[in-house]
């Protein structure tokens, strides 16, 4: 079974939240190299006009990736996630991300797009707190392999 083209334009509606922790903060800081301050330190960031320690703005990446997940997961899909090869990423910030917030993903199938025997999926993942307030957009590029 090949990518269904019919994805484009369906949205997956935000499911599970996930709470954004200090320690979470401070692992992906840490793992990513980001070196401020104001990743670890709650001070620094309040010096700096943050109300907890603030993310790196990669961070949008694990609740991007969850939406994702929903649309790997579907049936309908067609996509083999042993094919997949994750093509582009671009972030756009509303706001930082912030330990204490707790937020949600609305994932969007922008587009499919036939590449030889494979297809390149473009996703959108609006990225708001469980009150609505817009956080981050992400948009993901993955290329899904035709079968050898």
């Amino acid at each position: 079974m090949g990518i269904n083209p019919e994805l484009v334009g369906r949205v997956f509606p935000a499911n599970q939240s996930y709470q954004v922790g200090r320690e979470k903060i401070r692992e992906f800081a840490q793992a990513t190299k980001a070196t401020s301050p104001a990743h670890f330190d709650v001070q620094a960031a309040k010096e700096l006009g943050y109300s907890d320690v603030v993310a790196p703005p990669t961070f949008a990446i694990i609740v991007a990736q969850r939406a994702d997940a929903q649309l790997i997961a579907d049936p309908a899909s067609g996509i083999d996630f042993s094919r997949v090869v994750h093509a582009d990423q671009r972030f756009t910030h509303h706001r930082p991300i912030v330990a204490g917030d707790e937020l949600v993903a609305e994932l969007h199938v922008d587009q499919v797009r036939e590449m030889g025997a494979g297809a390149m999926i473009t996703t959108r993942a609006e990225i708001a707190t469980v009150d609505g307030e817009k956080v981050a957009t992400t948009i993901s590029s993955l290329l899904v392999r035709a079968e050898d």
